[in-house]
């Protein structure tokens, strides 16, 4: 493959994290999109691999940067909350100018800033359809080389053992050589369906050879990975926050009227607890995996890549601290509040003890 020129297309992939919930009837009648948009998968049925809610596809205008290039994109929305921007880059270089290509492409300001320009500009239009927008928002990028087929046919295999270090190199978004030890571990995280096709999977980027029609659902299993991470570290943030103001809180000192006020600030506290606990099962079970292995093995691989699965460990933890420190608050509550029946019982014995001997004079 050595005098066979490299074609493709360098895409970027930009997250945000803008509201807790879009409304997606509401935004394809803002949009005026009728038809759902479902993935079409490696073993293209419906029954096998399907989103609950699909995300609505907004087509971009092409983006221009200042040195010429023209970029194809488009924006998805997700019920939960979330908009992601593809931009689409083709190229046609050999394997020197590839990796350095990647390389700056991952680093580049202005497409950051044409991303974020771009999506603000589609959330202008669909704001009614935004519940409760958030003022700031957290995002995540992530980036991916297609390589497509050419003419020459080459085999997975043959293609990490003639260039395994450029696709290293290019996962990791590096120009200069890496290390044996860390060419063999990212090759380790790759996947293939056929002999002439390749996903290897990076944390910030990945490498594809497939064709068109087949790299289109890996990308979008990807993009849906990273907006499923967006989403943890967003859950993670809030709990944190949450668990802070309740600790300090304990920490107050109030003595026995303190209990007191434990109750209302443990309802708030478990409230917001089962929120999140119903929108992290929303945003587990809004892709499901029926009959296609490959495609759920490919998620999962994505998913452990970026560190979705850290990001929901984080989370459940902190889900399973907030149910204790519940259990606590209102166990400190029904303390308090069996003392003062008690004390309240005595007093009224007391009382009645003294009309009794007040009576026998």
């Amino acid at each position: 493959m050595a005098g066979t020129p490299l074609i493709g297309s360098l895409w970027s992939l930009w997250q945000y994290d803008v509201c807790e919930e879009i409304d997606l009837e509401a935004l394809r009648g803002i949009l005026g999109v009728q038809a759902r948009r479902e993935p079409s998968f490696r073993l293209a049925s419906p029954e096998y691999v399907r989103f609950e809610r699909p995300p609505v596809v907004e087509r971009l205008e092409p983006i221009v940067l200042q040195g010429g290039s023209r970029l194809e994109g488009e924006l998805n929305y997700y019920e939960y909350g979330v908009v992601s921007i593809k931009l689409e880059l083709p190229f046609e270089a050999d394997w020197p100018a590839l990796t350095g290509l990647a390389s700056r492409w991952m680093t580049n300001p202005e497409l950051e800033a044409q991303a974020l320009r771009a999506v603000r500009l589609c959330l202008q239009r669909a704001h009614a359809a935004l519940v409760k927008p958030y003022e700031n928002w957290l995002t995540e990028d992530y980036y991916i080389v297609h390589l497509k087929d050419t003419e020459t046919v080459v085999t997975a295999a043959q293609l990490i053992s003639a260039h395994g270090n450029e696709i290293a190199r290019i996962v990791r978004g590096e120009q200069s050589e890496l290390s044996p030890g860390e060419v063999e571990e990212i090759l380790g995280s790759r996947l293939s369906y056929y002999p002439d096709d390749l996903l290897v999977v990076g944390w910030t980027a990945a490498f594809v050879h497939d064709t068109p029609e087949d790299a289109a659902p890996t990308i979008q299993l990807l993009e849906y990975a990273n907006t499923q991470l967006l989403e943890f570290r967003y859950y993670d943030a809030v709990l944190s926050q949450l668990l802070e103001g309740v600790y300090r809180s304990l920490e107050k000192k109030g003595g026995f009227f303190m209990r007191w006020r434990l109750a209302s600030q443990a309802q708030h506290l478990n409230k917001i607890r089962l929120d999140i606990r119903e929108l992290t099962e929303r945003v587990d079970t809004s892709i499901k995996f029926l009959s296609d292995m490959f495609s759920a093995r490919l998620y999962r691989l994505a998913a452990a890549k970026v560190g979705v699965e850290d990001y929901r460990r984080l989370v459940d933890g902190k889900l399973h601290t907030a149910g204790e420190l519940y259990e606590f608050m209102m166990d400190q509550f029904h303390q308090s509040r069996a003392f003062v029946l008690e004390v309240l019982v005595v007093i009224i014995l007391i009382i009645e003890l003294v009309f009794l001997f007040r009576g026998k004079r």
